[in-house]
């Protein structure tokens, strides 16, 4: 596994994974407010697994990517943006997606449940019965964030409303605490 506190080419990572609608996204969202709010800096990396276009048909950069460019980059006043066409090849693995980041204090993964970086899980009673804990069959999963006790993990468990503690816990775990 990978080491929270030295992680992948000097970035500490740390992910929130789940089932879908487990409460992933809005997780990482509180994570990333709460964690820069104490001074920290974050980036987040968040993998799909559907087709993603984050640029428009008809848009300028659209037509240079449809034209063939394999990278187009997109910047304002404002932010910038690089789009990297696969044309074929192979996603590319999460250290070396990894390496692409300015360094930054923590980097928070959404996702990539099957890699080896350590994770938090988000779980959602409702939308997981069915398919049960990740965390019984990945033990790359440290904590469980969820919306009901649980009383069959030896994990520790937090509410996943409990932002604060769960911050808490990814810090220390990243050792920025």
């Amino acid at each position: 596994m990978i080491d929270p506190k030295t992680g992948i080419a000097g970035q500490r990572l740390y992910g929130v994974t789940g089932w879908k609608n487990a409460g992933k996204t809005g997780l990482v969202e509180r994570l990333v407010a709460d964690i820069t709010g104490r001074g920290y800096s974050v980036s987040t990396i968040k993998h799909a697994h559907h087709n993603v276009d984050i640029d428009e048909k008809g848009r300028d950069t659209y037509r240079h990517r449809e034209a063939g460019a394999r990278e187009v980059v997109l910047a304002s006043a404002n932010r910038w943006a690089l789009m990297h066409e696969l044309r074929g090849v192979s996603e590319p693995a999460l250290a070396e997606i990894v390496t692409k980041l300015a360094p930054v204090d923590l980097v928070i993964v959404e996702g990539y449940k099957r890699e080896s970086h350590p994770k938090i899980e988000a779980y959602r009673h409702a939308g997981g019965r069915a398919r049960g804990l990740l965390a019984h069959e990945l033990p790359t999963i440290r904590a469980i964030a969820s919306d009901t006790p649980l009383d069959d993990v030896s994990l520790p468990v937090f509410d996943l409303d409990d932002t604060a503690a769960i911050s808490d816990f990814v810090l220390a775990e990243c050792g920025l605490a």
